[in-house]
């Protein structure tokens, strides 16, 4: 098996398998009385969608044999840092978290597989474009958009996706603000982080 063929069964597959995850929950959850907007307010569940969405484009790209434009590229280099970034911080963060009807089988496919899939992704399949500094800085302007509507939704709702978003589990907004600077900071890492390893990739290829 050629390695175009193991990385288009490799996403194509890897999609299927956060979108199943994705779905089981919802019915889960709508059973269980909970609403859809709450549903959809949860990072790892919009970044599976998100990955998932270009995973499947990405493999028919591949299967029609056509180059990523560079808008492309950056899409997909936006899922990688959003879904490696929920990997960190559930590691960091939410292990021990009562997670409460999720399912440990769809804990395990996005928590864990699908960021660790899209990393390998990445690497073994890099970009053909050279990303910009532009590019990364512009990945985080969802995430920002993401915590500003969390924080004034739990506080008009009393719902809260993480717990670190909670002033009531934090001491306040202060002990909040400190989370919320903890998680910037570790993003922008990994932001610049996934354009190096992108670049570096598409200089080998360049070759």
């Amino acid at each position: 098996m050629s390695l175009r063929v193991a990385v288009i069964a490799g996403r194509l597959i890897l999609a299927a398998a956060a979108l199943a995850g994705v779905t089981t929950q919802l019915v889960i959850s709508a059973g269980l009385g909970f609403d859809l907007v709450s549903f959809f307010s949860y990072f790892t569940i919009l970044s599976n969608l998100f990955g998932s969405v270009v995973f499947i484009v990405g493999a028919v790209r591949l299967i029609r044999r056509v180059p990523p434009t560079r808008t492309d590229d950056a899409i997909r280099g936006a899922s990688v840092v959003y879904l490696a970034f929920v990997g960190i911080v559930f590691g960091a963060l939410l292990q021990d978290v009562d997670l409460g009807a999720l399912q440990p089988w769809i804990n395990v496919v996005h928590h864990m597989i699908m960021p660790a899939a899209v990393v390998l992704d990445w690497i073994v399949w890099p970009p053909r474009s050279r990303l910009s500094v532009r590019a990364a800085l512009a990945w985080m302007i969802f995430p920002a958009a993401y915590v500003i509507y969390s924080l004034v939704r739990g506080a008009a709702t009393g719902f809260y996706a993480y717990p670190f978003f909670n002033p009531d589990a934090n001491g306040g907004y202060g002990g909040v603000a400190l989370y919320c600077a903890a998680l910037i900071v570790v993003f922008v890492a990994l932001a610049f982080a996934v354009r190096w390893i992108g670049n570096l990739g598409q200089r080998r290829i360049a070759r």
